[in-house]
């Protein structure tokens, strides 16, 4: 595991999938490259991942971040994001409550819920901001929403500028694709207005 470091105490790793298939055509519920972005923050007394994936049994990186801490929080995004979070809870005795440091950003309508590290003016995202695409960020295509019973591209949009605009985001870290280091608050914008 290959723990990129973002801004002192936070991490984003990538790792292959075990559920990636090819997609069949581009925005298909299946397009998606087959390696996931993983965020990983220390506080002086607990370690939160998000969206967590261990590939091969390799907790190295994992363990020695989480030594010391008196608590581990595992978070979740989105549904289909478990990954490798059970096995992790179990092998930190870790919480799914985020801790101190630590916001929840409950995006409406959308089965989303966004982390929001205000300290580095971070924002972890799940599947409705992506960053595979150039110019950068984008909002999910619809067949990622077609499972909310009408809930739309229009409405993610109006409940990602209602959540996110006030926010001070220095970086977004996604899922999918490469993340905005840099500029986070103008790259959701730009995602926003395509």
């Amino acid at each position: 595991m290959d723990l990129q470091q973002v801004a002192p105490g936070l991490w984003r790793w990538t790792a292959a999938h075990p559920d990636w298939e090819p997609r069949q055509e581009q925005d298909d519920p299946a397009d998606w490259d087959p390696e996931v972005g993983c965020v990983a923050y220390a506080t002086d007394d607990a370690l939160v991942l998000i969206d967590p994936l261990v590939a091969n049994g390799s907790y190295e990186a994992l363990d020695k971040l989480a030594e010391g801490k008196k608590e581990v929080g595992i978070l979740t995004t989105i549904q289909w994001h478990g990954r490798s979070g059970a096995e992790l809870a179990k092998r930190y005795s870790a919480t799914t409550t985020p801790p101190d440091g630590v916001e929840p950003v409950e995006i409406e309508g959308a089965a989303e819920t966004m982390f929001w590290i205000p300290k580095h003016g971070a924002l972890v995202a799940g599947d409705r901001l992506l960053g595979d695409r150039p110019p950068g960020l984008r909002i999910c295509p619809p067949s990622w929403l077609r499972y909310l019973g009408g809930f739309t591209q229009d409405d993610l949009r109006d409940e990602l500028r209602a959540q996110l605009l006030d926010l001070p985001i220095e970086m977004v870290l996604v899922s999918h694709g490469e993340p905005a280091l840099r500029d986070g608050r103008a790259a959701v914008e730009r995602a926003l207005a395509q």
